[in-house]
């Protein structure tokens, strides 16, 4: 009976102080906002506090919203401001979250949620997202000066629309990689008209075909070819869907009487708002600000210009030589049948060229999309063990229910027979280039790697699960990330993850998931646009993989860091041992690696 009754005095005393607190709040109006709410469940309740704290928000800071109220008032659209501006004001909700203090006031069914923050702290509600902005336009300041135009625009464009939806829009500074400031408002507009001003697109070659026609396009930046640009093309009714062109190589499909136009209409891609489905925060801001028109991102390309018998458009692969095939004859003859099989989609005419297991695969790539050769570049043979390689045909794939559209470079794996034992989607040329000139090391050691990062990436793209379970060891370490809230006290080393958990998976857990992801999409494409690779300093040939990692697929993509420590000591069995991914760097740049696992 006593216990009972120091159990309820304490909670009628609880009950009091809370009170209190939430009576002082409401009359501290110079120092405090808040708003309450109501609902059947604790996750309404309190999404309903949010919103009217929000909407007490959006009164203090609806002046300082410039950039977008000048905007607008230059469209001719003054009225909409408000309207805009209050859905703009919405998309803070997540990040108030991470700045705001929660009362529960009463329970589930009758749930009651009270929210506040000092007037002093909104501030910290908007740091997030210039933040935001910056890392942004540092990625794509470095992801032009690599030739990567897709990037570079979608970092560009997505930091000028964060920035509209900012209250400091107009008076955020940038210092860019020479050490100059520039005003983003002003800044980021003129970096993407530079970036289309920068861009040469011409015609490479014409392959014509009753009622059909297939240009291969040669796609520069500053005089050198793209490492990767989206487009789409004018069919002659419509735009076309997005192709991802890679390595100075893009393509025009046209049918009909429009395959003899005189003119080829290209529009490059600048929103990705497919993309920005890897943060949800972007996402909405894209859906509540109007897109910005770039007159710049259209181009004319005359079909008519004479084409050069070997353009310089198409680049060497390989800067660092490596042993190439003296007597190359057999193994052009090989390619030229299998290319031939494609093109006449005659695919068993060229069986005799593969071994069984590669002839299996090789049907799994054709089958990956609607596989189409559109062009050969300088083919390199590449000496390697008892075996071959040939380095690489592009080739495109596109998708029934989907609007993309992906050009690779497939690379053929030649056994000491001449048959072609195993094929494999290729690495850009900045990753390929990233191994090949680590000169310190043996050239068979950098084919190694190249092969490993290329079969990886093939083998999720063409859903090897038998591959992907076999390269895992039993008991490897596998940390996959999820997005969720980082509680204020966690202690991380990587904490501007401000919204990842880090799970760590068994072997047959991860394949058990991978399996069933691979099941749900029709497509799964893996670009690596950088690497940076150590080898331990003990256990042979054991290295430490970092990899800037784009992950497309027909219902779900992100952009994030892997982290692979993988043993090559029997390049024909290799194991990964762990295996990590962030979606951001870490303080100093800092990426999960080899020393973090000693």
């Amino acid at each position: 009976m006593k216990r009972l009754l120091i159990l309820l005095i304490f909670v009628y005393s609880f009950q009091f102080l809370h009170a209190q607190t939430i009576d002082e709040i409401k009359n501290s109006t110079k120092e405090y906002i808040w708003g309450e709410g109501y609902g059947i469940t604790l996750k309404k309740a309190d999404q309903e506090a949010l919103a009217m704290l929000v909407s007490q928000i959006s009164t203090q800071v609806e002046s300082s919203f410039t950039l977008l109220k000048t905007e607008m008032t230059e469209n001719g659209e003054i009225e909409r401001f408000t309207e805009t501006f209050n859905s703009v004001i919405k998309t803070y909700s997540g990040a108030t979250l991470k700045n705001t203090e929660r009362i529960v006031l009463s329970n589930e069914p009758d749930a009651k949620v009270f929210r506040y923050i000092k007037r002093d702290e909104i501030a910290k509600v908007f740091q997030d997202r210039k933040e935001k902005i910056i890392g942004f336009t540092q990625n794509a300041e470095s992801c032009v000066s690599k030739n990567q135009i897709a990037d570079g625009l979608r970092y560009y464009y997505w930091a000028l629309t964060l920035l509209k939806s900012h209250p400091e829009g107009s008076s955020i500074e940038y210092m860019d990689q020479l050490g100059q400031t520039h005003l983003l408002a002003t800044w980021l507009p003129m970096q993407i008209n530079n970036v289309f001003a920068s861009l040469d697109i011409s015609i490479h070659e014409i392959n014509k075909e009753e009622g059909y026609t297939l240009y291969t396009l040669d796609i520069r930046a500053n005089n050198q070819p793209i490492e990767n640009f989206d487009y789409s093309f004018w069919d002659g009714t419509d735009w076309s869907n997005l192709i991802s062109a890679r390595n100075g190589i893009g393509l025009v499909e046209l049918y009909g009487l429009a395959g003899d136009s005189e003119q080829l209409k290209i529009k490059a891609e600048y929103i990705f708002e497919g993309e920005a489905r890897v943060d949800r925060e972007l996402e909405e801001v894209l859906k509540k600000i109007d897109p910005v028109p770039f007159r710049n991102s259209y181009f004319a390309v005359s079909s008519l210009k004479k084409l050069d018998s070997k353009p310089p458009s198409i680049p060497e692969e390989l800067h660092t030589p490596l042993t190439e095939v003296k007597d190359k004859t057999p193994y052009q003859k090989s390619i030229a049948k299998i290319l031939e099989s494609i093109r006449t989609k005659k695919f068993t005419s060229s069986e005799n060229q593969f071994t069984k297991e590669g002839f299996q695969i090789f049907n799994s790539l054709i089958n990956y999309g609607n596989a189409r050769v559109i062009g050969t570049n300088e083919l390199n043979f590449i000496a390697f063990d008892d075996g071959v390689i040939c380095r690489s045909v592009p080739m495109s794939f596109d998708f029934k229910t989907n609007n993309r559209k992906f050009i690779e470079d497939v690379v053929f794996h030649f056994n000491k027979e001449g048959k072609v034992e195993n094929l494999s989607f290729g690495l850009s040329r900045l990753a390929l280039d990233d191994i090949i000139n680590k000169e310190v090391w043996k050239e068979h050691d950098r084919m190694i790697l190249v092969n490993f990062l290329e079969n990886y990436k093939t083998a999720y793209a063409l859903k090897r699960i038998d591959y992907i379970e076999q390269i895992f060891a039993d008991d490897a370490l596998i940390i996959t990330g999820k997005i969720v809230k980082v509680k204020p006290n966690e202690v991380n080393r990587y904490k501007s993850n401000q919204i990842v958990k880090y799970n760590r998976q068994s072997k047959q857990q991860y394949v058990k998931n991978l399996r069933y992801s691979f099941g749900s999409k029709e497509y799964i494409n893996l670009k690596f646009e950088q690497s940076n690779i150590r080898k331990a300093g003990k256990g042979g040939d054991i290295y430490g993989v970092q990899i800037k990692q784009n992950y497309y697929s027909s219902n779900y993509g992100d952009l994030g860091y892997l982290f692979l420590m993988v043993d090559l000591n029997n390049p024909d069995e290799p194991i990964i041992h762990i295996r990590t991914w962030q979606p951001k760097l870490g303080p100093n740049d800092s990426v999960y690696s080899l020393s973090d696992f000693n």
